[in-house]
C-alpha cells in the first residue's frame, strides 16, 4: 500500500515545553496484528505490571487504565499497581452511569492516598447502550450527561467539604454524605473527561479539568477546544486539553508506513465490516467521527500529514495513529500543542515494546530526558574492558 510522503516542516528553533506523554494499559488483551493472529496476549496481570513498571522507568507521565465490559476492573488493576510503581499518575475510570458517587468518592480518596496522590479519574458516562443494558443501565445518551452531571456535583462536593452533603435530583439523591478520609491531592483528584456531543461539551465546561478528544486533524481538534472553552469560561472556569492518539514511530517514515500495514495485514474485509457493524449501534458521537475519517475502507485510512485511521477499522474509541520518523511525530504533536493542548495519552502495538521504542526515539526530540545513552558498545560481555584498554 502506497502512502503520501508529507513534507516535514523545520524544527522550531525555540520549541515549547515538553507536552504531558502518558501511556496506555491494554487491559482487554495485546497484540501484535490487529484482528485474529497467533500473536495476541491475554491481559494477564504480570503482562500488565510489566508494562506499567517499564512506562514508570522511562519517565511517562501517566497511564491511562481503559474501562469496559472486555477491560479488566480498572480499579483493580489500578490498586495491583500500588507496590510497583513510584512517580506515574494512573487514570482510572469513574464511570458515573453505573457508580455511586457517595462510595466512588470513598475509593478515590483512599487510592489517592495509597498513590501518595497520583491519581487522575477519567469520567466516563459511556457510549454504548448494549453494554450499559447488561449492567442495567437503561439511560439514553443525553440522560446520561444529566446523571453524570447530577453524580459530579455530588462527588465533588463530598470530597471538597467536611460537611454533610444532600442532594435531590433527577437522577440522583443523598442524604447527609460524607467522607472522612480526604484524598492527597485537595479538594480532589484532577477530572479528566472526553465526549464529541454538544452534552458532552457542556459536562466538560462545568466540570471537569482537563479534556480529551480522540486524534482527529488538528482543525476538528481546534473547533472541539474553541467550544469546551467558550462553555467553560460560562461558567467561570479554565480547561485543560489532551488527545488521545495511537503512535508508529520509526527511524524511518518508510520503515514507519511498512509496520502501519503490517498491522492490519491479517484483517479480512469480513473483519473489518463485523466490527463497522458493531460500533455503528453504539450512540456515541465521538465514535461516530471516528468512523466518519474512514467510513470502512483501506484506501480511505491517511486523514492528515501522518494521521492514519487503519486502527479504527477494527478497535472501538481512539482509531487514529501518528505514522512517521521521530521528527515527523513530534511536528504533528507540536502542531496540536500549538492549539493549546498540553496531555497526550499513547499508545502502541505491542504496548510493551512500543512504550519503549518511543520513549528511545522521540522523548529526546520532546525536551525529555533520553532513556538510552550514546555508547561505542556492542553489548558484549568484554566491551568495557577493551575500551579501557584502548583508552
Amino acid at each position: 500500500m502506497s502512502h503520501p510522503i508529507e513534507d516535514t516542516p523545520p524544527s522550531q528553533a525555540n520549541p515549547p515545553a515538553s507536552p504531558e506523554i502518558f501511556w496506555f494499559l491494554p487491559t482487554s488483551g495485546d497484540t501484535r496484528y490487529l484482528g485474529t493472529s497467533d500473536f495476541s496476549r491475554p491481559p494477564e496481570n504480570g503482562y500488565i505490571r510489566q508494562i506499567a513498571i517499564t512506562a514508570d522507568r522511562l519517565g511517562y507521565d501517566g497511564l491511562l487504565i481503559p474501562t469496559g465490559a472486555s477491560c479488566q476492573d480498572p480499579w483493580v488493576t489500578a490498586a495491583s499497581l500500588i507496590a510497583e510503581t513510584k512517580q506515574i499518575k494512573l487514570l482510572v475510570a469513574l464511570r458515573t452511569s453505573i457508580m455511586g458517587p457517595t462510595a466512588s468518592a470513598r475509593q478515590a480518596a483512599t487510592l489517592d492516598q495509597a498513590l501518595g496522590g497520583r491519581l487522575l479519574l477519567n469520567v466516563v458516562p459511556g457510549g454504548d447502550a448494549t453494554e450499559l443494558a447488561a449492567d442495567g443501565v437503561f439511560l439514553k445518551h443525553d440522560e446520561r450527561y444529566e446523571a453524570a452531571d447530577e453524580f459530579l456535583t455530588v462527588w465533588r462536593r463530598i470530597l471538597a467539604t467536611d460537611a454533610p452533603v444532600s442532594f435531590k435530583g433527577k437522577h440522583l439523591s443523598v442524604e447527609n454524605a460524607r467522607n472522612f478520609h480526604p484524598p492527597v491531592q485537595r479538594p480532589y483528584p484532577p477530572l479528566y473527561f472526553g465526549g464529541s456531543s454538544p452534552a458532552a461539551h457542556d459536562l466538560a465546561g462545568k466540570h471537569v479539568d482537563a479534556y480529551l478528544t480522540w486524534g482527529e486533524p488538528p482543525e476538528a481538534v481546534a473547533e472541539k477546544i474553541a467550544d469546551v472553552r467558550a462553555r467553560a469560561a460560562k461558567h467561570g472556569r479554565q480547561v485543560r486539553f489532551g488527545v488521545r492518539l495511537h503512535v508508529i514511530a520509526r527511524e524511518t517514515e518508510e520503515e514507519a508506513w511498512a509496520d502501519a500495514d503490517r498491522l492490519i495485514s491479517h484483517l479480512s474485509d469480513e473483519d473489518i465490516a463485523a466490527s463497522q457493524t458493531n460500533m455503528s449501534k453504539m450512540d456515541s458521537h465521538g465514535q461516530a467521527r471516528m468512523q466518519a475519517l474512514h467510513g470502512g475502507r483501506r484506501d480511505r485510512l491517511v486523514v492528515g500529514p501522518n494521521l492514519w485511521a487503519g486502527v479504527g477499522l477494527v478497535r472501538g474509541g481512539a482509531g487514529t495513529a501518528l505514522v512517521g520518523n521521530p521528527q515527523q511525530i513530534v511536528d504533528r504533536l507540536r502542531e496540536y500543542q500549538a492549539l493549546g493542548v498540553d496531555t497526550f495519552v499513547l499508545s502502541g502495538y505491542p504496548h510493551l515494546e512500543e512504550s519503549i521504542r518511543f520513549a528511545e526515539l522521540v522523548f529526546p526530540l520532546l525536551g525529555r530526558s533520553a532513556v538510552t545513552e550514546r555508547s561505542a558498545q556492542t553489548g558484549g560481555a568484554f566491551d568495557i574492558r577493551a575500551r579501557a584498554s584502548a583508552s
